[in-house]
C-alpha cells in the first residue's frame, strides 16, 4: 500500500519535470539571455537621518556573460533544452531587445 502510494508520487515528481510548451521556455529563458548581453543591476546613493550616507547595490552578472556566449546562441539553447523544440523567434526579434549597449559621446 505504502509501496503504491510512493510509487504515484514519483510518477507525479517526474511528470512536473518534462518538457514546457516553447511559449513557457521562453518566457523562462529570456532573462538568461538578457544577463548574456550584459550585467543588469541598481545603485542608490542617499542621505539617511542625521546626514548619514546611505548606499544600495545590486549587481546580476551571469557566467554566459563571463564566459562571452553569444546570448542569441544562449537562448536558443535553453528554450530547445526545455521544450524540447527551437524557439519561435530569434532572440534579437523580441521587443525588450535592444542590442549591444554603446557608450553616448558627448557633444
Amino acid at each position: 500500500m505504502i509501496g503504491r502510494a510512493a510509487l504515484g508520487l514519483g510518477v507525479l515528481l517526474m511528470a512536473g519535470c518534462g518538457p514546457v510548451t516553447v511559449q513557457e521556455a521562453e518566457r523562462q529563458c529570456f532573462d538568461r539571455a538578457r544577463l548574456a548581453e550584459r550585467p543588469r543591476g541598481e545603485v542608490a546613493l542617499g542621505l539617511g537621518t542625521g546626514g548619514r550616507t546611505v548606499g544600495y547595490a545590486d549587481v546580476d552578472i551571469s557566467s554566459d556573460f563571463v564566459l562571452g556566449r553569444d546570448p542569441e546562441k544562449v537562448w536558443q539553447s535553453c528554450v530547445y533544452r526545455l521544450s524540447g523544440e527551437p524557439p519561435g523567434r530569434p532572440y534579437s526579434a523580441l521587443p525588450d531587445t535592444r542590442g549591444p549597449v554603446t557608450p553616448r559621446r558627448r557633444g
